[in-house]
């Protein structure tokens, strides 16, 4: 009993004096640890964690944009509202402010990318005080830039040429008819998918995508003065082709065009022409408006130098008219009609990137010369390309003038989803009949056209429109007191 209460005494002193000594050592060790710890930590092997800067939406319809200049380099310090980058939406160039302080870091989508959708990762930033050339790259999500894959072209795997499909006589749409003369291709290698075998245009596409690029063509292989090989006849039942060969400096011919990048306003334009000339049933009604008061008016208020265009005069003439007549102050939604409370007028500003309709807003609560000068500061911000999204979105009314261009007249496409549009031609003079004493008499006239929705404006109600806008501008006066 003795010697086992001994053993038991002497077990539990053993383990106190091995707890004591493992601490001390891990205690002794604890520092190694500590820098080892703090070496994988460091930016050096992790890398710095980074502020992702993305393309923003800098308009209620923009989907994508195209950056135009970075004013920040990379290294350089930005503060909270230091502007970024210009970047090209689809009606101005904006630019780009920051969010947070921080370094430039990386630019990840250099000048000129364009069609860059939002919410692309565009430039890298970190926080101030840390090193920005250990920034840590995120793994790329999307397909690199077109830029970049220009940069380093990949050399596309040989494609075996396809096999002839068919055998017996061959029939062809003209579309794909004209691809596969164009680029010399056998029409015998295609693979009809069409009614009764015919090749069509798509089938074209694919075996042109599949199809090896020939090394030579006989019209470029061949000098002019070589004899030209006689033509094989064709199988019977077949359309011979015309011409038979693609001739280099010939319209149509390949390499006669240059590719021309279509900016994002050229862009937008094109989608809203072919929505509106697709989907609202455009009817047109045009009268021959009066100008002498208008003419005889400028010439009195310039004497007072006050400076007003004639355009001036027929904003004011809409606005009123439309105040006049709120049926037709409508634009069309997806569930129908909607009637506008204010009188905004669009009017169109030809710009190098394409036509921009900046917003006169209250137009008929406005005076001629005040108009004048909105019109005039607005023109120019349209051509300056810094245009706010407030300044040319919510028009209810339309104005296109190309009467400074000697355009006798013309029908303009209206701008969805707004219910008109008017075009103004150039004045000119004309002999007519006088109501009053049946004598000749020389009259200013200009012919203005209404492009309406069907849906919103019927003909009996735009011939009233015209009817009261041709009124209130051979009397200036009326609008004074409408």
């Amino acid at each position: 009993m003795a010697a086992s209460l001994r053993l038991g005494r002497q077990g539990i002193l053993f383990g106190l004096r091995l707890s004591t000594t493992f601490d001390r050592c891990v205690w002794a060790t604890h520092p190694c640890q500590e820098n080892v710890r703090h070496f994988f930590r460091s930016p050096w092997i992790l890398g710095v964690s980074p502020v992702k800067v993305q393309m923003p939406a800098l308009s209620p319809t923009m989907e994508e944009g195209s950056i135009v200049k970075w004013l920040k380099k990379e290294g350089e310090a930005v503060a909270a509202g230091d502007a970024l980058c210009e970047i090209e939406t689809d009606k101005a160039v904006v630019t780009m402010e920051s969010n947070e302080d921080g370094i430039m870091a990386k630019i990840l989508m250099e000048e000129g990318s364009r069609n860059v959708p939002l919410g692309t990762l565009i430039a890298l930033m970190v926080d101030e005080g840390q090193d920005w050339k250990q920034v840590e790259m995120p793994p790329l999500d999307a397909a690199p830039p077109a830029a970049d894959a220009a940069a380093a072209p990949v050399v596309p795997s040989p494609v075996p040429p396809p096999k002839p499909a068919t055998s017996g006589p061959l029939r062809l749409s003209p579309a794909a008819r004209h691809i596969l003369d164009s680029h010399g291709i056998d029409p015998k290698l295609a693979t009809p998918t069409g009614p009764r075998g015919l090749i069509t245009k798509e089938d074209a596409l694919i075996l042109l995508k599949t199809s090896p690029v020939p090394k030579a063509t006989p019209a470029m292989a061949a000098p002019s003065s070589a004899p030209t090989p006689a033509a094989t006849p064709l199988p019977p039942g077949s359309r011979p082709n015309i011409p038979p060969l693609s001739i280099p400096g010939k319209p149509g011919a390949p390499g006669t065009f240059t590719e021309i990048p279509a900016s994002n306003v050229r862009r937008v334009i094109a989608q809203r022409l072919t929505q509106s000339k697709t989907t609202i049933p455009h009817a047109y009604a045009s009268v021959d408006c009066d100008m002498a008061a208008v003419m005889h008016l400028r010439k009195d208020l310039a004497k007072e130098q006050i400076k007003v265009s004639v355009n001036d005069f027929i904003i004011k003439a809409a606005a009123v008219t439309l105040k006049e007549m709120p049926e037709v102050n409508v634009t069309w939604s997806g569930d129908g009609p909607r009637a506008l409370d204010s009188v905004h007028i669009s009017i169109a500003v030809a710009t190098d990137r394409g036509l921009i309709t900046p917003i006169i807003k209250d137009a008929a609560d406005k005076g001629v010369q005040e108009i004048s000068a909105n019109a005039k500061a607005l023109a120019q911000k349209a051509r300056d390309g810094k245009l706010l999204p407030e300044e040319y979105q919510g028009g209810s009314f339309s104005i296109s003038n190309l009467g400074m261009f000697g355009i006798s007249g013309f029908s303009a496409v209206i701008n969805p989803p707004q219910a008109c549009i008017l075009a103004i031609g150039t004045s000119r003079s004309e002999l007519r009949l006088c109501e009053d004493d049946q004598t000749l008499c020389t009259q200013q006239l200009m012919t203005v056209t209404l492009s309406s929705d069907g849906r919103l404006v019927d003909d009996e109600l735009a011939s009233r429109f015209l009817d009261k806008f041709r009124g209130n501008l051979e009397k200036p006066q009326r609008m004074a007191l409408a």
